[in-house]
């Protein structure tokens, strides 16, 4: 036993540190009243009473029934309840009480044993209040008659110490013997032979006295009867008789048979069996039969309430004589109790940041079995976040393993399995609802990594054209998302001023009316914040698109319009046939898309069925050849409008000269007024014949460049020529506000072949100097023409390879 005390503590030294291995001893007398004062603990412990309020010292007691209580204020151990240690202990020589002192931060046990000492408060009783004894007359000096012994609950020099008669007489005397610790024989001894005929009966009294201060005594009753002569006892073939039998044995099961014989003959060796109420309580859970001594279960057995049962059968034959025997029954154990799990502290909720390590349960686990069925084994269903240390004896500790995640898990179900040994085992269970409480370890996370949004401009102010939206993982105010604009490229930057964000709901305004011509779009970054401590944050980029409205009238670049000067004139020779370009209207818009989509029409003439305007290229052509009924002088307006809802539009006005066959013969007469503006439009022609014979000259040249570049790369495959020259061109020329309007040039671009050609087509009229032109019609220039109805045939001279200056810049 020593050897075992030194290896637990050895155990408990190198595993459990913070223990002590050697028990502190105390020792307390029963009957004491509550709060009576054991012991100063904490002195005992080395520690300080204001030790045992800051680490949560309370007392663990593995039997779950507190006796004691600590005051952690003064440190003393005082009794918790009134303390019978006959009820704790029974009748065994030590009553000693263990339990721990448990403190906390860090764990610390202080095993204390306390012995409650016996005190002398209870009367020696007999099992009877009056026996009485048959015994024939010339009996045998020295023979002994049992009696049952008194019983003491209390032990040691408070127990019974002596037997007396009282009167005394003549014929008996009692004698007393202890055969064991539990057991005492008392007999009346026979000093002389009775005389039935003298005196057939005799009343005494048998009085029993314990060792206390001051000694109790019990007494019975004893009567005497003189019977005629019997002088054989009966005599048991075992002194003691032993059996076993399982604690889940059925009410009615044999234990053993106990066998006495009796030499004497008739009713006088007849014999009869019974138990002997000196044997106390224990056999009420038995039944012998009285004529065969069988002894039978009648309870239900509990191996964890009672071990052994010792217990005493007395044989009486027909002439009163008697011997008794000793029985003893050992209780076999059954696996019938399962395994108990006893929580002395638990912890919840618990922050997810906790460190592996941290302690969240203490718990003790205990089986009223014995030997196999009552060793206790821990486990847990689930090991990914939570495992089992030992602590001390027969305590665990529930601990975290791992990193916890409240996003991932907020409560962990930790189910505690204790299962025994036994066969089959039996298992108890624990579950141990661990919540975890939130930390701000997530950042808020938008539902998309960029937004793009449109508006159309010319909004109103505080325009809503749309949300973002961010959530946070996070739980209570760690998941509040605030929304906000921030700069885009550091905190240095002022942030954009035109776009606001709500920051509850994340929806984004537009605060000022926006302009598609200044501004196609814009970029701002939104940042979502939460309410942690300390707060975190993400943010995302969103795109503004301003979408084109159509609030751009179209603007004429050719002719163009200067208020100071009169419209251009275009002229038009006698033999002109019809379809022959006369003019062309060149007009930009400053929208897009479809709002830029430019179409013409002859609004007003002075001939209406002389020309027509290609409804797509704005070309004014010829309808039908001219005649000498036509007006020599021409008044067009040409409608130009976008393609916007509702549209908007604009109007170029032309002047068109008739030229008759011949110049010097068919002009008219003209006055002086008119032979000035001969000579200023002859200078005119000369300027723009020069200028078309140098356009001619390069025009060949490069004609010519393309042909020898081109052959050196068919070698490679065919060629695609782009637009991005002609784009150019229309480009600079409809900047300038002029184009070279007297010659159409038809250019065919095709892959392929291996060659290209550029077909020029001669002027149908030198280009005059460029005239005015207007975007209305009014002014002293103004004139009242007749309508020009709009037919499908005003497109059918267009040029399939012209193309307005909106078209090119769509390319």
């Amino acid at each position: 036993m020593a050897a075992a005390r030194q290896v637990l503590c050895l155990w408990a030294l190198l595993g459990v540190p913070r223990v002590r291995c050697e028990p502190i001893r105390y020792s307390v007398a029963e009957e004491g009243e509550s709060g009576s004062v054991v012991a100063d603990v904490a002195e005992d412990a080395g520690l300080a009473p204001a030790q045992l309020s800051a680490r949560r010292a309370r007392i663990a007691s593995p039997a779950g029934r507190q006796h004691f209580r600590l005051e952690r204020g003064s440190g003393r151990l005082v009794v918790a309840e009134r303390l019978d240690r006959e009820e704790m202990c029974g009748r065994s020589r030590t009553c000693t009480l263990a339990f721990e002192l448990l403190l906390a931060d860090p764990l610390q046990f202080f095993p204390i044993e306390v012995s409650v000492e016996d005190i002398n408060d209870h009367s020696p009783v007999f099992p009877d209040e009056r026996v009485t004894f048959k015994i024939p007359e010339r009996g045998d000096p020295g023979t002994r008659f049992p009696v049952g012994a008194a019983q003491d609950l209390d032990i040691g020099s408070n127990d019974i110490q002596a037997y007396s008669i009282y009167p005394e007489n003549e014929f008996f005397s009692v004698s007393s013997r202890t055969q064991s610790e539990s057991e005492m024989h008392v007999d009346l001894i026979l000093e002389k032979p009775l005389d039935r005929e003298e005196q057939p009966e005799l009343d005494f009294t048998l009085i029993a006295t314990d060792g206390g201060s001051p000694p109790r005594s019990g007494s019975t009753q004893i009567h005497i009867i003189v019977l005629d002569a019997n002088d054989n006892v009966p005599v048991f073939t075992q002194k003691v008789y032993m059996g076993q039998i399982s604690e889940s044995a059925p009410e009615g099961s044999i234990v053993l048979r106990v066998v006495a014989n009796d030499a004497d003959d008739g009713i006088n060796g007849d014999i009869t069996y019974d138990f002997s109420q000196a044997s106390g309580q224990s056999y009420l859970d038995f039944a012998v039969d009285g004529m065969s001594g069988e002894i039978r279960v009648m309870k239900p057995l509990d191996y964890e309430q009672t071990l052994k049962y010792e217990f005493s059968v007395r044989a009486m034959d027909g002439g009163g004589l008697s011997a008794m025997c000793k029985v003893v029954v050992e209780v076999l154990d059954v696996n019938d109790n399962a395994p108990e799990i006893v929580v002395s502290s638990f912890s919840s909720p618990i922050p997810e940041n906790v460190e592996p390590g941290t302690v969240i349960a203490l718990f003790a686990v205990r089986d009223q079995d014995s030997v196999a069925n009552g060793e206790i084994s821990c486990a847990l269903e689930e090991r990914l976040y939570f495992a089992l240390r030992p602590a001390f004896k027969n305590y665990y500790e529930l601990v975290t393993v791992r990193t916890l995640d409240r996003e991932e898990r907020a409560r962990h179900m930790v189910v505690v399995t204790a299962a025994d040994a036994g066969s089959p085992p039996l298992t108890s269970t624990h579950t141990f609802s661990v919540d975890i409480s939130d930390v701000n370890d997530n950042a808020p996370a938008f539902n998309q990594t960029s937004y793009t949004m449109y508006v159309h401009e010319n909004n109103a102010p505080a325009l809503l054209v749309g949300a973002v939206k961010a959530t946070d993982a996070d739980a209570g105010p760690n998941a509040k998302v605030s929304y906000s604009v921030v700069p885009a490229r550091g905190p240095e930057e002022e942030p954009c001023s035109c776009v606001s964000v709500n920051s509850e709901s994340g929806g984004v305004f537009v605060l000022r009316p926006l302009d598609y011509e200044q501004l196609r779009q814009l970029e701002v970054v939104v940042s979502a914040a939460d309410a942690g401590s300390p707060p975190l944050s993400s943010s995302v980029s969103v795109r503004l698109l301003v979408v084109d409205e159509n609030d751009n009238a179209p603007l004429v670049l050719h002719p163009s319009a200067q208020d100071s000067s009169p419209p251009s004139s275009e002229l038009v020779p006698a033999g002109a046939e019809a379809g022959d370009l006369v003019s062309k209207v060149v007009a930009v818009d400053a929208d897009s898309g479809q709002n830029s989509w430019l179409s013409y029409q002859l609004l007003r003439a002075t001939e209406p069925g002389l020309f027509a305007v290609g409804a797509q290229s704005g070309e004014v052509r010829l309808r039908r050849p001219p005649t000498e009924r036509d007006a020599a002088k021409q008044k067009l307006v040409v409608l130009v409008r976008d393609n916007g809802r509702p549209p908007l539009s604009a109007t170029a006005a032309l002047s068109v000269l008739l030229v008759p066959g011949s110049w010097d013969a068919q002009l008219p007469q003209q006055s002086p007024a008119a032979g000035e503006d001969d000579g200023s439009l002859t200078t005119s022609l000369i300027i723009a014949l020069v200028f078309v014979s140098l356009l001619f000259l390069l025009s060949a040249a490069a004609f010519v460049a393309c042909k020898v570049c081109k052959r050196k790369e068919l070698s490679s495959g065919p060629v695609l020529y782009g637009a991005s020259s002609v784009q150019s061109y229309v480009a600079d020329g409809a900047a300038a506000g002029t184009l070279p309007h007297a010659y159409c040039y038809e250019v065919s671009l095709t892959t392929g072949s291996g060659n290209s050609e550029f077909k020029f087509l001669k002027p149908v009229l030198p280009s005059l100097p460029a005239q005015h032109c207007s975007t209305g019609v009014g002014g002293a220039h103004a004139e009242e023409f007749p309508p020009v109805p709009v037919t499908m045939g005003d497109a059918d001279f267009e040029s399939p390879g012209m193309q307005s200056v909106a078209q090119l810049n769509g390319f």
